[in-house]
């Protein structure tokens, strides 16, 4: 997708965290915004309360400036800060991702020099003061949406999932189906929970897989990385374990199936086409994993904290087994991610641009 040169971008602000508690998720797909942004000409910048040394190395390499401050998010001095850095930076638009950024946050940190984009996940505000909404989930609609400031622009669903460039690189790429299966990838989130990693590697051990081969992602914020290290290396012949890797694209590709938890790397799987079982490791997690169950594109196995290891062993099992389903589960994937939701979402921001921002102000005001 092209842009218009007229049209390109200066400054772009993101207020999103990131840490073992929260996850990395936020971060991560504001990331694939932020990238967009840089593409077009423009510049990003991330405003932090919470980071990881993971998170805060990857951005740097992305070329992303990090600002911290010690706020409490969601807080009056967080939204009174992130204008101040906004107006400094002379921000064209500001980006808020994250769960403690409600409607007293969003209208603290509405101004009429630039304009706001909220990334949500559920519609639990009680109104959204944003001039664009995006929620990327399947579980989107303009019924959880009843309360917006007027002229807000509703982005809903996977069309607009926000992917990185690691990822979209593989937007034409063909996966090939094997008749049975071998090769396993688990990702459980950029901060790996030690309890579900350890009921994976367990059922992993107990399958009855021929040539079984795994490769278990541990996050660069797993606070838990040592034992999960400790736990793999039971189990050498079957399972190998990386740490904050790079390639994310490149394993996904070479795998037959993924065990996944439901987070935003779900929308990752589905453009390479790779079948996954799927794990909530938070609640927030669950009705993404029940409707990409649904749509026939992943399986739900439940929690990644409670399920056994026996019937993940049998699911896996079953699943590498059948090439027939692994085919459906990689067609419907592709149908429903194209790679393009960050160049969209870009295209609305600049389509907007700041005028009509004041004219929305304005007529709300008057």
């Amino acid at each position: 997708m092209n842009f218009d040169a007229d049209r390109a971008p200066e400054n772009l602000l993101i207020r999103a965290d990131a840490s073992p508690e929260i996850g990395t998720g936020h971060v991560m797909r504001c990331l694939a915004l932020a990238q967009a942004w840089q593409d077009a000409g423009g510049k990003a910048t991330f405003l932090m309360a919470k980071s990881t040394p993971s998170i805060h190395a990857r951005l740097a390499a992305e070329n992303c400036k990090v600002i911290y401050h010690s706020a409490i998010p969601g807080s009056n001095e967080d939204a009174d800060l992130t204008n101040q850095y906004a107006s400094g930076i002379q921000a064209e638009w500001l980006v808020v991702d994250g769960y403690s950024f409600g409607d007293q946050y969003q209208e603290q940190i509405r101004n009429r020099e630039r304009k706001l984009l909220c990334i949500d996940d559920a519609g639990k505000c009680a109104r959204y003061a944003a001039d664009i909404v995006l929620n990327q989930n399947l579980t989107a609609s303009e019924d959880i949406y009843p309360y917006c400031w007027p002229g807000t622009r509703l982005l809903l669903g996977p069309s607009f999932c926000l992917l990185r460039r690691e990822f979209t690189l593989w937007r034409k790429w063909q996966r090939e189906v094997t008749p049975c299966g071998s090769n396993v990838l688990v990702t459980l989130g950029g901060s790996t929970p030690a309890g579900a990693g350890v009921r994976v590697m367990e059922s992993l051990s107990c399958a009855v897989v021929e040539g079984l081969n795994a490769v278990f992602v541990s996050g660069g914020s797993s606070p838990d990385a040592a034992a999960l290290e400790s736990c793999a290396a039971k189990f050498p012949q079957k399972i190998s374990i990386r740490q904050d890797v790079s390639n994310m694209a490149a394993l996904m590709a070479q795998a037959d199936v993924a065990i996944s938890a439901a987070g935003s790397t779900c929308w990752e799987l589905c453009l390479l086409g790779l079948p996954s079982i799927l794990l909530n490791v938070a609640d927030n997690q669950i009705p993404v994993a029940i409707e990409l169950d649904r749509w026939g594109c992943a399986l739900y196995a439940g929690s990644g904290n409670t399920v056994s290891p026996d019937y993940l062993a049998d699911t896996l099992e079953n699943l590498l087994a059948s090439q027939d389903k692994r085919q459906s589960m990689a067609l419907r994937s592709r149908q429903l991610v194209d790679g393009l939701g960050a160049e969209r979402v870009l295209s609305v921001m600049l389509e907007l641009g700041c005028g009509s921002f004041l004219s929305a102000v304005k007529g709300a005001r008057a």
